[in-house]
């Protein structure tokens, strides 16, 4: 399979002929050449401990977690456990056809993929549209996400103002204790249970769950009345944000209709290039030079992850826990910083244009619109100028804001390199996701970091309980 993205670092990567000044602010192509068999050492590192915790050897690289699994998850997904995808198929199809509303419990990993999938695949105002223009697919809804008395509140109050409609919970923690989705979930299910009380419906046959079995959450759903076939496990040696292509992201995907068996498609195309050597078409490990090179030689310890278009912001939220998290270890890691432009020229780009030379631009574009194009329109009256660029549709604006950012940047050697995306579909977002997670776990290896686990987050978890049980 053909990976559906390019990566190009051309305003990042300089010969040992360019000026002093050049060759001190991007890349020499020497020390790409230089790191190169690091870098496959690395892969082929992270490769074998794959092998390694599917045979339930220890790694020699790392000690537990090494939750390598998801790596060869969609591969497995897409063969020998292609009926268990079928299942959660027709289970969220089903689910998502009786009920009209669906909301989402989850944190972190357990959301952020799924909400990256519904912002990026669907309509962007798909809860707005009429069920009809929604292709007959619920509204969906993101809570369990923080500890926001309001937003909760607001979203109950907008499903109890629709009487006459269904509506549905799943709710995704791989530990079932995290305290964030545990409360919202009790919240919602007594929401629910009102509801379904009024209706005379089964509670159960409303929720549906992925977690760890026996879970805390895994039994309270079995309490509740929640079906089998309602409740998907939460697959071992995955992290919680290495997650989105395992049932974590297929089953919400999946209630809004999106092509789930695209999307892993996409992943096993990541996969197929990370396999590679050649540095033309390992990608992955190109991505992975050029940021460890600009940080460790350049300084450059932000990376500004700029989507263009607004409908990407949540991918790359995703991907800021993704690189914190991972790589945010004794001492080290970059920083992330996700933008959305043009939105952020307006606030941001002053700073970036000639503020502290630590970052490294990386566009995600995507070089076709899905909906219908929109173009400027001729007036008779001219008072705002805009009929100079009268018959240029909207896309071709924010392609020349693109270059023109790009080469105001360059200009103050301030290094950008770019995701090159055909268009934003299930099948492209599979493969991003799985280049931005093997590029991440490499550099882990790279560095010397565990890539998995996070123990710094346990820290304000343990402090919480302190102060509750005190008040």
């Amino acid at each position: 399979m053909k990976l559906p993205i390019e990566y190009t670092t051309s305003l990042v990567e300089v010969s040992h002929q360019a000026t002093a000044i050049e060759r001190e602010t991007g890349v020499l192509r020497e020390d790409i050449a230089w790191l190169w068999p690091r870098l496959l050492s690395c892969r082929d590192q992270v490769l074998a401990d794959v092998e390694n915790k599917k045979n339930r050897r220890p790694s020699p690289i790392f000690p537990e977690p090494v939750d390598s699994r998801f790596l060869d998850l969609p591969e497995e997904l897409l063969t020998t456990s292609r009926s268990e995808v079928e299942r959660m198929v027709e289970v969220a199809r089903n689910f998502g056809q009786k009920n009209d509303s669906v909301v989402v419990l989850g944190i972190g990993g357990s959301y952020m993929g799924a909400r990256a999938l519904f912002e990026g695949c669907c309509h962007p105002h798909h809860n707005e549209l009429p069920r009809e223009q929604r292709r007959g697919h619920p509204r969906l809804y993101f809570e369990g996400n923080n500890l926001d008395n309001d937003t909760m509140a607001g979203l109950i109050e907008l499903l109890e103002n629709r009487p006459d409609e269904k509506w549905g919970i799943v709710v995704i923690s791989k530990s079932g204790s995290t305290i964030e989705t545990a409360v919202a979930f009790r919240i919602f299910v007594e929401a629910l249970r009102r509801h379904c009380q009024k209706k005379e419906l089964s509670l159960g046959e409303h929720i549906l769950v992925v977690s760890q079995e026996g879970s805390n959450l895994w039994r309270l759903c079995q309490s509740l009345g929640v079906p089998e076939a309602h409740m998907f496990a939460f697959p071992n040696d995955v992290g919680g944000r290495f997650s989105v292509l395992s049932a974590v992201g297929l089953i919400p995907s999946a209630v809004v209709g999106l092509d789930v068996k695209r999307l892993l498609e996409g992943a096993v195309a990541a996969n197929e290039a990370f396999r590679k050597n050649d540095p033309a078409e390992n990608l992955i490990l190109k991505y992975v030079a050029i940021c460890h090179l600009m940080e460790m030689q350049r300084g450059a310890s932000i990376r500004v992850l700029a989507t263009w278009g607004k409908r990407l912001e949540a991918l790359g939220l995703w991907y800021d826990q993704l690189l914190s998290e991972s790589l945010g270890k004794n001492g080290q890691g970059a920083t992330p910083l996700t933008v959305v432009n043009t939105r952020d020229l307006h606030s941001r780009g002053q700073q970036h244009q000639e503020g502290r030379r630590d970052k490294l631009f990386t566009n995600v574009w995507p070089t076709q619109e899905r909906l219908p194009t929109l173009r400027i329109p001729r007036w008779d009256t001219d008072e705002d100028g805009l009929n100079e660029y009268a018959g240029r549709t909207v896309h071709e604006l924010l392609n020349a804001a693109r270059q023109g950012t790009n080469q105001a940047y360059a200009e103050a050697l301030r290094r950008t390199a770019e995701i090159v995306i055909p268009q934003i579909d299930e099948r492209t977002l599979g493969a991003v996701f799985q280049f931005l997670m093997l590029a991440t776990v490499t550099e882990g290896y790279l560095i010397g970091i565990n890539p998995y686990g996070q123990p710094g987050v346990e820290a304000y978890k343990r402090h919480m309980r302190q102060y509750l049980r005190k008040t």
